[in-house]
């Protein structure tokens, strides 16, 4: 279930269902999947992105990438898993579509940031 147990309880206490919390449940887990596959559909295929990282050794405000592959995973409404370039990768902690050519993620450690990435630099 999505919701804590907490959560549960103020919902039922306000007058909620128990059919309705669990449906909602079930609707954030679905949406999550959805971003999740729609996150990796974006990078599938694609050898080369851009992104606004901010590179230590780069002069550049946009800073292109090889892409090896992009794997998610989801629990209730988080998205994790790994970015893996040609030559280094980093944990993913949460993303969204932002458009057809851009989406945006929560890369963890060693970059610690929320990262755009487009299929173009124009899009970033």
């Amino acid at each position: 279930m999505h919701f804590t147990q907490r959560e549960q309880q103020a919902l039922r206490e306000a007058g909620v269902a128990q059919e309705t919390i669990e449906a909602a449940s079930a609707a954030v887990v679905e949406a999550t999947a959805d971003a999740a596959g729609a996150l990796e559909a974006f990078f599938e295929g694609r050898e080369t992105v851009y992104s606004d990282m901010d590179l230590a050794h780069s002069s550049s405000d946009i800073q292109e990438h090889t892409v090896a592959y992009l794997d998610l995973y989801t629990h209730a409404d988080d998205i994790r898993g790994y970015l893996r370039f040609d030559s280094w990768g980093v944990p993913v902690e949460g993303g969204r579509v932002l458009s057809g050519d851009v989406v945006e993620l929560s890369l963890g450690p060693t970059v610690d940031a929320r990262i755009r990435f487009g299929a173009t630099e124009d899009a970033v």
